[in-house]
């Protein structure tokens, strides 16, 4: 779970702190805790009125927006999407960094051994993971069992980390209890070759983009009233795998493409962030009210090279939702890297996520921090709940 705002939201997702949200963290707590999910807040927006986040970045979007009657036609078209409008906006609100009543929850995990019905479901379907992924109406399904067991604040998408290395040519497998494998990784510039210059996400990705569709009509036809999160690996995390990483071997697999082969990086990770860019967007268009950008293997990259590599790649993707979407908030994560919440703040990203590697309290002081060097205010902190 997560939090979110200036103090945690809940990831769980959560916003602002208070007695109330204090009670309704605990409560929620324990419940998921019973039933094996963890829990990570988020920081929520602070009550007072603070100034313009960042000029510098309010000025690059300045430069990018779009003109006022595309916004205008942009903003019909999203109207007209189902669940458009949730009646809970809580999450909404507080990763726009704007006031709220309680902090808002969301798991982040959404599927999992703490939902029996996720089990039970899959079974049912005679489906493994990564079956499930390709048809819209069982990622509905899974997508919303969370929100009717939890009555939580907002909905995760339910998808895969990999599914743009998958419309890269690139195989993923998920043998049970083994984690993700890549059989036929990139183990050199030359196989460069196998991967297209472009991708068409509208088609590649098209049963993600229906997803998106059919769990928003769901929601609204089971009346849950909540926002839905869309999300994305980064482009480190997916070059990661793609040349040969996993979570338990090879783990120095990425670290050695971008020593031995610099340049070959570069025009990978670009590649990488313009899918990513369109993969968002699509999202966006189709119905999701917000994104999260997840780079989950910032374990197995050092900050000097996450700063010469994967860096860019993040500002890059920031700037540009910004100016496709810019009412849209942003979310960034870079899991197993402190470090790395002062740089997704300085990108452009309305809401850091923390996991268990830093204190809600310190990562705060970060925030604040890298504010007041830029002239602004800080973002919205989410994450790092402890289930306990």
């Amino acid at each position: 779970f997560c939090r979110s705002g200036l103090y945690p939201i809940a990831l769980v997702s959560i916003a602002f702190t208070s007695t109330h949200t204090s009670h309704t963290v605990t409560q929620m707590s324990a419940a998921l805790s019973s039933m094996g999910a963890t829990l990570c807040p988020t920081a929520m927006p602070h009550h007072s009125t603070a100034a313009p986040r960042r000029a510098r970045v309010v000025n690059v979007r300045a430069e990018v927006a779009p003109t006022a009657a595309a916004a205008a036609s942009a903003s019909a078209a999203v109207t007209a999407l189902p669940n458009a409008r949730p009646a809970n906006d809580l999450m909404i609100r507080a990763a726009k960094g704007e006031p709220v009543e309680r902090t808002p929850v969301w798991l982040f995990r959404q599927a999992g051994r703490h939902l029996p019905e996720y089990m039970q479901y899959k079974l049912d379907r005679k489906k493994n993971f990564l079956e499930l992924l390709k048809d819209p109406k069982d990622v509905a399904e899974v997508t919303l069992q969370p929100i009717r067991r939890y009555n939580i604040d907002a909905g995760i998408l339910f998808s895969d980390i990999l599914v743009i290395a998958e419309a890269m040519n690139i195989d993923v497998e998920m043998p049970g209890g083994k984690g993700i494998l890549v059989p036929h990784p990139l183990t050199g510039p030359e196989d460069m070759a196998r991967l297209p210059k472009t991708v068409d996400v509208e088609d590649k990705l098209a049963h993600v983009i229906e997803a998106v569709k059919e769990i928003n009509r769901q929601i609204e036809a089971e009346g849950l009233g909540v926002p839905l999160i869309g999300f994305s690996a980064a482009p480190w995390t997916l070059m990661y795998y793609m040349v040969g990483g996993s979570s338990k071997k090879n783990t120095d697999s990425g670290m050695r493409w971008l020593r031995d082969h610099p340049e070959a990086s570069r025009e990978l990770l670009d590649t990488l962030t313009t899918v990513v860019i369109d993969y968002l967007d699509a999202q966006i268009k189709a119905g999701v009210h917000m994104v999260q950008v997840f780079e989950a293997m910032c374990e197995h990259i050092d900050k000097e090279s996450f700063v010469e590599f994967a860096y860019p790649c993040l500002e890059r993707i920031a700037k540009e939702i910004k100016a496709r979407h810019p009412g849209v908030p942003l979310l960034g994560f870079a899991r197993d890297a402190p470090y790395g919440l002062a740089y997704l703040q300085r990108a452009g990203y309305d809401v850091m996520t923390v996991d268990a590697a830093i204190g809600g309290g310190v990562a705060r002081g970060e925030l604040e921090a890298e504010a007041r060097a830029g002239g602004g205010s800080p973002g919205q902190l989410q994450g790092n709940f402890d289930p306990g």
